[in-house]
């Protein structure tokens, strides 16, 4: 169903026979991320909203809707860049906020790449800091939240509204049967055990094989350090003002994990190897496993993912790396000059799907054409 707006500024759903009005939409985009906001509403047919977003010298954001946002549906795009991330943030927070306090009858977050997605395991002494961002949005005014392949698709459980996880997929295997020659020969890699269900997912769908990177380079200036979490139970003394019980023997302690060799499980000799994940950040990685594919008589190496982030020099010692021949990414983050910087990353516009996405939920659609063939362990 199109969508199309009406001179007295409400929309009317055109088609199935239905004119009824919804009550008005409008488009905000933050300072992070103005390329997907212009592209989205270029699509849509729709002027952005006019947000003024400024930076004092003092490093507070300002925040000023120069918009009329009562009783609409607000839809505000922004995503995570590795330039100013936690600024990206609290900027987000601010003019969620302001829609909120300014009547907004409803309020959906659009971001493609979620900040902190990675940060959503217990680790040691830290902190589940996805689960964290997700209580700001929400607090905040958050009632809908669109998002791209999240790093752990149970992050949607830490949202107390309603999260529609997209996938960048679809554009991927296009890309992959378009542009890549000779695929059919190829092979999909999984860079981790952890990757290996996102890769088999797509394996399935090209109807390639499947091979994972297994084990981990040896970092012999890694040492253990006791931080006093390891220490033994106290002796049952009763002079020690402790609880302690008679037990036979010693409480059993956990046998340790040690990985193998970094390896190749899988035959990648003389055919095309394809990564896929969901972002890639610091090159290293993808940089080691390119060269083990090779030296396994890998052909050819290409890297296909959703977010790229490229943090740091991360452009440049992919441009150096002589076994990678092609970079794909999504304009899911601000991309800025990074094309420029590594010649061999390309970059694929998702934006279509965004737009889809909102238009959808503004007229009261169902999401599932957008979720085609993409199965719960997806």
């Amino acid at each position: 169903m199109p969508l199309r707006i009406t001179s007295a500024g409400r929309t009317r759903v055109m088609g199935g026979g239905s004119n009824s009005l919804r009550p008005p939409m409008i488009v905000f985009g933050c300072s992070s991320f103005p390329q997907m906001s212009k592209g989205v509403c270029d699509i849509l047919g729709i002027t952005e909203g006019n947000l003024a977003i400024n930076h004092p010298t003092n490093k507070e954001t300002d925040v000023e809707i120069n918009e009329f946002v009562r009783s609409k549906e607000v839809f505000i795009i922004s995503s995570g860049s590795c330039e100013d991330i936690n600024n990206t943030i609290m900027e987000l927070l601010i003019v969620i906020y302001a829609c909120k306090t300014s009547s907004a009858r409803k309020i959906i977050a659009v971001i493609p790449y979620l900040p902190y997605s990675r940060q959503c395991k217990m680790r040691k002494r830290g902190c589940i800091t996805a689960k964290l961002v997700a209580k700001l949005l929400c607090n905040a005014g958050v009632n809908h939240l669109i998002t791209m392949d999240l790093h752990h698709k149970e992050i949607q459980a830490f949202f107390d509204c309603s999260v529609d996880n997209l996938r960048a997929s679809p554009f991927i295997i296009q890309y992959i049967l378009d542009s890549i020659p000779g695929y059919q020969n190829g092979v999909i890699i999984a860079k981790s055990p952890d990757a290996t269900r996102r890769a088999s997912s797509y394996a399935e769908r090209l109807q390639l094989d499947i091979a994972v990177i297994h084990g981990e380079e040896k970092n012999d200036g890694e040492e253990y350090s006791d931080d006093g979490r390891s220490s033994p139970p106290p002796p049952c003394s009763f002079s020690q003002q402790v609880f302690c019980f008679d037990y036979p023997g010693t409480v059993p302690q956990t046998v340790p994990k040690v990985k193998p060799p970094i390896r190749v499980v899988g035959d990648v000799s003389g055919k095309t190897a394809i990564f896929v994940d969901d972002m890639i950040d610091e090159a290293g990685t993808f940089i080691n496993a390119a060269r083990l594919l090779k030296s396994n008589g890998a052909t050819n190496c290409y890297v296909m993912v959703t977010h790229g982030i490229l943090s740091g020099q991360a452009p440049e010692e992919l441009a150096a790396c002589e076994e990678i021949d092609e970079v794909v990414v999504c304009n899911t983050t601000p991309i800025g000059n990074k094309t420029s910087r590594c010649p061999k990353l390309k970059v694929i516009d998702v934006s279509i799907m965004i737009a889809e996405a909102i238009r959808r939920i503004h007229n009261g659609e169902s999401m599932a054409h957008l979720y085609q063939n993409i199965k719960g362990d997806d």
